[in-house]
């Protein structure tokens, strides 16, 4: 049987607590349980923050994460069995590992990832860190990373796309690449007013081809070329009054057309 003697010194930060979690197993809720536990948890609080530290640079701050590693101590300190024979180290550094990871699951995506395409993020994310080691002179291909990680070419698209979905930029952010350059939000398009007149113009086409000529005339002289209505009567002889009839009823003749076409 293994014994927790024989594995207490598997890291410098790993102290030989023994005795005192034995201690604690045999003594019952109170004032003393709760401070041999305190000086437990204190005593392993260097290992937890050496494994915190294997979490940094993720978008998390160090003070956070050793928080979050300290739960993870704590809930080790409290489930720990010393009779089962087992050092506390081994048991403690998943524990504290799972919750670091959990924490980084549940709490640091901006976007919702299900829990496989953050599995297949971090496997190509580690994989990109190892081949970038050794292939110096160019990023990883997705057929090296595959290789690499033992996933298929798809896996990694996928893994890939995740990697950016992580967090997010905000809108007041500098576009990327620019100093002192606009906002993200300043880059964005807006919808063009000229689209829905387009989609308009598209829509009213076939009806303005059946008009009679001299209505598709007095159209396009006033919205095309712009025309007053008493100099186009000049042109075509008719009374300014007149042409604003026929405008009129044109007019209303094709918006009731068009929309019956579209209804």
């Amino acid at each position: 049987m293994r014994t927790q003697a024989s594995e207490r010194h598997q890291h410098d930060d790993a102290p030989d607590t023994g005795e005192a979690f034995r201690k604690l197993a045999a003594l019952p809720p109170g004032h003393s349980r709760d401070l041999l536990r305190e000086e437990i948890v204190e005593a392993w609080l260097p290992m937890a923050e050496r494994l915190a530290g294997r979490f940094r640079n993720r978008g998390e701050s160090s003070e956070d994460l050793c928080q979050v590693a300290a739960l993870g101590l704590v809930k080790a300190v409290d489930r720990y069995d010393p009779g089962r024979g087992y050092a506390f180290e081994s048991y403690a550094v998943p524990t504290v590992t799972g919750e670091l990871k959990r924490h980084f699951r549940d709490h640091m995506w901006d976007l919702h990832v299900p829990r496989r395409v953050q599995n297949l993020r971090n496997r190509v994310r580690a994989a990109c860190q190892d081949l970038s080691c050794s292939v110096a002179d160019h990023l990883p291909s997705v057929g090296e990373i595959s290789a690499y990680a033992q996933l298929s070419e798809e896996d990694v698209r996928t893994g890939l796309e995740a990697l950016e979905s992580f967090s997010a930029l905000s809108l007041d952010a500098e576009a990327p690449g620019l100093t002192d350059g606009p906002a993200l939000g300043d880059t964005l398009g807006e919808p063009d007013p000229a689209f829905d007149t387009a989609v308009e113009r598209e829509a009213v086409k076939p009806r303005l081809r059946a008009l009679p000529e001299r209505e598709r005339t007095i159209l396009y002289m006033r919205y095309f070329k712009d025309m007053t209505q008493s100099r186009i009567a000049e042109q075509l002889g008719i009374s300014q009054m007149q042409v604003s009839r026929l405008l009129s009823r044109c007019c209303h003749r094709l918006r009731d057309e068009v929309l019956q076409d579209a209804a």
